[in-house]
């Protein structure tokens, strides 16, 4: 890749004339080998999964094998219809759409990693409710996750993406930033404002440790992937508006780096400390252990 900053990125989209998912297609097919033909193609089997996950999460049982988890994707988007939703519309869809995704991940169903597992709701949540809502064409929505892609590139390559190295700041963290910068070029931004909205909402999740209950990827990872979906809007939504990260979104990044190497191993991914480690969530271990 030529670019290993979100600051250059953005420099090198403007020196070629290119937004960062148009840029990143060029990139990818260079250092694959690939024609951009077969990348695009690919990128598109991967939205077409995505896809999937939405609708099998918003309409058939997705109960997990523990029992922990399932159908909550669904109880939510019924709520949006039926009552007077404190968010509702878009937001309040695309949180749904993000439970539903991470509800079929823990009841063993397909998804994309966006970045992680962990992660998978955000981006799908974020992209469908939006192309529903703008009519968008799928092409489209492909070109936003090569954009997220190169924002995922650059947190990966100078930061964290996984829970276990730095905690969920570095998963659902991650997810939300490539999820806002991208949905910022979609909807008109420039580079400039697409970073800023990496920033934006990588601030936000600073310091979020990973405390998986049981050691599963249900409690609480399923929830906070439908809040990072609003957090992603919110953020996309400020700097389409002009506001503007002042701490560098590059330096936020060598935030999550630091935060996360100082963070304690019980908070990154071992259900030693957080919500796995209540009253509530040993007796929720202790239970799992005795169905084995």
């Amino acid at each position: 890749m030529n670019f290993q900053t979100l600051s250059e990125l953005a420099v090198l989209c403007e020196e070629r004339g290119l937004g960062i998912g148009a840029l990143m297609l060029e990139e990818q097919s260079a250092e694959s080998g690939r024609s951009i033909k077969q990348e695009f193609a690919t990128m598109s089997e991967y939205y077409g999964v995505m896809k999937e996950a939405v609708h099998r999460g918003m309409h058939e049982d997705t109960t997990s094998r523990s029992g922990l988890t399932g159908l909550d994707a669904q109880r939510v988007g019924a709520y949006n219809t039926a009552g007077e939703p404190c968010l509702g519309g878009p937001a309040g869809q695309a949180m749904a759409y993000a439970l539903a995704v991470s509800e079929v991940n823990a009841s063993m169903g397909r998804i994309i990693a966006t970045p992680t597992a962990g992660s998978c709701g955000i981006i799908p949540g974020v992209f469908l409710s939006c192309q529903e809502r703008f009519g968008w064409e799928d092409d489209f929505m492909v070109s936003g996750l090569f954009a997220a892609g190169a924002i995922g590139y650059v947190i990966a390559n100078n930061s964290f993406v996984s829970g276990a190295e730095g905690g969920c700041q570095a998963e659902v963290g991650s997810a939300i930033g490539m999820a806002a910068g991208a949905l910022t070029e979609l909807r008109g931004g420039t580079p400039a404002q697409a970073v800023h909205a990496v920033g934006l909402a990588l601030k936000n999740t600073l310091g979020l440790i990973c405390d998986p209950v049981g050691g599963l990827v249900e409690i609480p990872c399923i929830v906070r992937n439908g809040f990072g979906a609003v957090t992603a809007l919110a953020a996309a939504d400020m700097a389409l508006a002009g506001v503007r990260s002042v701490i560098p979104s590059d330096e936020v990044i060598k935030v999550m780096l630091e935060v996360g190497s100082a963070m304690p191993e019980k908070h990154r991914e071992t259900a030693g400390g957080g919500l796995a480690q209540t009253p509530t969530g040993r007796r929720i271990m202790a239970d799992l252990r005795r169905k084995k």
